[in-house]
């Protein structure tokens, strides 16, 4: 087919590294660090059965029909309730979409905020998701470093002074990839420095309940309120596969979210939502969620210790709070690209840092998961890496 019968917009979106990384983790013998992958172990597979029973037996058919857009009202309800009790963030069920998952609201936003050329900002390292989902808008990127405790308002400043933002991306706790959080200090000096510009944040937090250490921090709508719009995800607390997520903003721009929504799919999974919805509310989630947590909390400590045991000295890592994910540091002589390739040689696979950036950077930073493997594969895996890290530092320079 001729090249020209293609929108020039698909030369500017770049595959997704970690979709093509995981064909190569189909092999069960490959111990898997690449996936932002949930663990199965906590699926609650027979409590999403006897929803789904319980939601067709005796229906109406409303389960099956067409539905709002905007999503079934007592699911948008309980998160609305959720961000109150939970977060102390004030919302009311009409400022909530439903989207199929937090990947979709990504794509609406854009939709209805982005045209080609139009600057954004997203934090250095990013989440590899904003970054093809925004591409296909053909906006232009300007990636902020991130420090110990969130974005670097200097150079955000900067950026903000060069250039009007239509908004600033954030993946705001137990970032993704880097497992940053920010701490209640840095919001409120964000939140200082955008009182000054007209530009949006855009609060994406699907690992916000993953926590296994440490105290949360509020909202970035504590002190920007309508100048947020929230994202949230059921994939990492519930599973993956409803792909069920959401999207909260204010009335104005809610209206145009939903129309950008009708054009695209008319409205999410009606069935998926309210067997969701009923498992929500028949079953204790906030014991299912404290379950996923310690484990992961287990987990991450396994790799920390493996690291520390097995890996050379001079490689640096950060240490989540919580979430799925830690970012490492490898010396500047070492290539987190030919680590990949020699690693799968050996049958262990990560995500080299490449990816999540736009601007180049990330060749000595690696994406470890801990959330979906075992401890006995964390450590053989970890111990694995460390050996050819070695190796390749034993190399005459």
């Amino acid at each position: 087919m001729a090249d020209s019968l293609y929108a020039t917009r698909m030369n500017t979106i770049p595959k997704s590294f970690i979709r093509e990384i995981l064909k190569v983790t189909e092999d069960p013998q490959i111990i898997s660090f690449a996936g932002g992958l949930p663990n199965p172990r906590f699926f609650p597979t027979q409590e999403i059965a006897q929803a789904a029973a319980a939601v067709l037996t005796g229906a109406d058919g409303a389960p099956l029909q067409y539905s709002t857009t905007e999503g079934y009202g007592p699911l948008r309800e309980y998160i609305a309730q959720r961000y109150r009790d939970k977060r102390g963030v004030d919302l009311s069920p009409d400022e909530v979409l439903i989207t199929n998952g937090s990947q979709q609201a990504l794509d609406l936003i854009c939709k209805v905020f982005v045209g080609k050329g139009d600057a954004i900002a997203i934090e250095r390292p990013a989440y590899l998701g904003a970054i093809q989902s925004f591409s296909v808008y053909e906006p232009q990127l300007y990636p902020v470093p991130l420090l110990d405790d969130g974005v670097d308002l200097g150079q955000l400043k900067a950026v903000l002074d060069r250039h009007r933002l239509k908004f600033f991306h954030t993946v705001i706790n137990f970032q993704n990839p880097s497992g940053i959080s920010y701490s209640q200090d840095k919001r409120a000096q964000l939140a200082e420095l955008l009182s000054s510009y007209d530009t949006l944040v855009l609060e994406d937090d699907p690992y916000a309940e993953l926590r296994f250490e440490g105290t949360a921090a509020p909202s970035m709508r504590t002190w920007l309120d309508g100048r947020v719009i929230l994202l949230g995800s059921f994939s990492k607390i519930v599973a993956p596969g409803l792909r069920l997520g959401w999207v909260c903003a204010k009335r104005e721009i809610m209206s145009k979210l939903i129309v950008a929504k009708q054009a695209s799919d008319l409205h999410s999974n009606s069935l998926c939502q309210r067997m969701l919805h009923h498992y929500l509310i028949n079953n204790d989630v906030d014991r299912h969620i404290a379950t996923i947590s310690t484990a992961y909390g287990n987990q991450r400590k396994t790799m920390i210790d493996a690291i520390e045991a097995h890996c050379p000295a001079e490689v640096k890592f950060t240490r989540p709070q919580g979430g799925m994910f830690l970012w490492m540091t490898l010396p500047p002589h070492l290539a987190a690209i030919e680590l990949f390739e020699r690693a799968v040689g050996k049958r262990v696979a990560f995500v080299p840092g490449t990816p999540f950036f736009v601007d180049g950077g990330g060749d000595h930073n690696m994406r470890l998961n801990f959330s979906n493997a075992d401890a006995d594969r964390i450590t053989e895996g970890i111990r694995r890496l460390g050996d050819i890290m070695k190796q390749m530092l034993a190399r005459p320079q």
